[in-house]
């Protein structure tokens, strides 16, 4: 009732304010408000970050707020809510007499660098181009700066929609990238061979460019890059949230599905219904299902498509089903792609989810009572998979992305990877493949196979040292000192330069009681790392085995 109460406070206000500016102390009043909220509210959102951490940036903040211009201050309560690094938990730069402009353009980030993707035909001379710098600063180092602004719940969240907080002015100079706010912002290209100045002027409030799932279309007096003699599949029928075909050539039903929410002319299970009678009664081999575009909607509508699956045993085999994830697959089809990893047999191919296996979302809105700024703070946690399995996002079996070129041009290697996928030498999880090899004592094969797979791009995604080293500490844990010594001295095989895996080896000595050993693992883990955790951890233990204490 208190909630509701202040919601409906709050949203009174919101119509009711028509300053532009507010006093030092209102947006000290809201930071408190906030801050209050989230401590009495929404405690559970202390997971990545701590209630301490979240108290002193707001109490810099507020110390700040008196010598902050206004969109320093919003761009700052930004920074705040960014701390929980939930997709879902965020700050609107559009509520009014606030709203931050646009700059008309927009960028991606491909594997081989950053570009212009779209933008106004006033700017017909930068399209396609590569950004090298914004305002003389490298972009490397501008996607750095703008970082902690952006509620970022991983890296692919990040090069979704975190890259684009590159367009607002407001967040140029409240981070620094501009030394003054500029309406007039000049970018450093490169296009056909040459490197260039150009200039893009801010649109005017409330206007935007003509985005629809995070890419500028070709529609009006806006330009996309990409050559529109034709259309990739990915990008076929955008009016629907889902479509599907059959590719003949490769006896394989193609389903490119950008929503979870019931397109209006024909819901998920009568559109799903026609996809798996059609498996049924023709000549098809393989089903794609392309979720690379889908940031969500409504999980609830996920069953259908699962049992579906399920029920179709013609497709639902190792080499017959394929899943295109993506940086935009998020919330419930964050969902809906952990399913299918639990209850499929599917062969993830393409770039890693902007979502973690198991988060927070469904988010209330909460207005700020002076400001009225808009805030939307996650409540509901969302677990398809025990905590042991959790991760920053659900990464493919198979890593490819795409190259500039290849968008320009509407080549799709990532769909073509699952055309024409073949099982010879791939190896659909890692960690049992090299877990049978060591337990059947096949040392040599393991050791080459594991630098296989490392070497392979394909696989980039997968932690080996990670997975080993986590292998490793089970064993110990069960009391198994030397077989857990030989998988940490496997793994500082595959990783000499990793402070880590020598302190692992170290405590594994340690625990089978040799401090010899314990100790010159644990110095060569300090010489590695010497001011980082890994190092700080090792001089600890060193410490305490030299006072005879361990």
């Amino acid at each position: 009732m208190k909630k509701l109460l202040l919601l409906f406070v709050s949203s009174f206000i919101i119509q009711a304010t028509a300053q532009s500016t507010l006093t030092a102390q209102q947006w000290q009043d809201d930071l408190k408000f906030l801050q209050e909220t989230v401590h009495s509210d929404y405690p559970f959102l202390f997971k990545k970050t701590t209630a301490e951490e979240f108290d002193s940036a707001v109490a810099q903040l507020k110390k700040d707020i008196p010598k902050l211009e206004d969109h320093e201050i919003v761009v700052g309560f930004s920074k705040i809510i960014a701390l929980f690094k939930y997709g879902h938990t965020d700050i609107s730069f559009r509520h009014e007499p606030l709203a931050f402009r646009i700059l008309p353009f927009n960028l991606y980030q491909f594997n081989d660098g950053i570009y212009i993707q779209g933008t106004h035909t006033n700017h017909k001379e930068a399209l396609g181009a590569k950004v090298i710098a914004i305002e003389d600063m490298p972009i490397e180092k501008a996607l750095e700066t703008i970082y902690p602004v952006v509620n970022s719940e991983n890296s692919q969240y990040f090069k979704a929609f975190g890259i684009n907080y590159l367009k607002f002015p407001e967040v140029l100079h409240a981070t620094r990238i501009t030394s003054t706010l500029k309406e007039t912002v000049s970018l450093t290209l490169e296009k056909n061979g040459k490197t260039f100045e150009h200039k893009f002027t801010a649109l005017q409030k409330g206007e935007r460019p003509a985005v629809s799932y995070s890419l500028i279309q070709t529609e009006g007096d806006w330009l996309d890059a990409r050559d529109q003699s034709k259309t990739p599949h990915y990008l076929k029928h955008l009016d629907k949230h889902y479509y599907f075909e059959f590719l003949k050539d490769y006896k394989t039903v193609y389903v490119r599905q950008s929503s979870v929410f019931h397109d209006p002319t024909e819901d998920i299970p009568t559109f799903y219904n026609r996809v798996f009678d059609f498996i049924e009664n023709n000549d098809v081999e393989r089903l794609v299902i392309d979720v690379r575009l889908n940031g969500g909607g409504n999980n609830f509508n996920n069953k259908d498509v699962i049992t579906g699956i399920i029920k179709t045993k013609k497709i639902n085999q190792v080499g017959r089903f394929f899943v295109i994830l993506g940086r935009r697959t998020f919330s419930a089809c964050q969902n809906l792609v952990n399913e299918m990893d639990n209850y499929t047999n599917a062969i993830f191919v393409g770039e890693p989810t902007a979502e973690n296996i198991n988060f927070y979302g469904d988010n209330n809105q909460l207005a700020l009572p002076n400001s009225g700024i808009p805030i939307f703070l996650s409540w509901a946690w969302w677990q398809d998979k025990p905590q042991w399995q959790d991760g920053p996002w659900l990464a493919p079996h198979i890593a490819i992305d795409m190259s500039f070129e290849d968008y320009r041009t509407n080549a799709d290697p990532i769909l073509k990877t699952a055309l024409n996928f073949s099982s010879e030498n791939f190896v659909l999880d890692p960690m049992k493949y090299m877990t049978d090899l060591y337990q059947k004592g096949e040392s040599e094969k393991l050791m080459t196979e594991v630098q296989r797979m490392i070497a392979d791009p394909i696989y980039r995604f997968f932690d080996f040292e990670a997975e080993l080293n986590k292998t490793g500490y089970n064993i110990l844990g069960r009391g198994n000192a030397g077989e857990a010594i030989a998988v940490f001295s496997f793994v500082t095989q595959l990783f000499p330069d990793s402070a880590n895996a020598w302190d692992s080896l170290a405590e594994g000595y340690l625990k089978a009681g040799d401090k010899a050993k314990a100790t010159e693992y644990y110095s060569k883990a300090l010489e590695m790392d010497p001011e980082g955790p890994t190092g700080k951890n090792a001089k600890q233990q060193l410490e305490l085995i030299e006072s005879g204490e361990n």
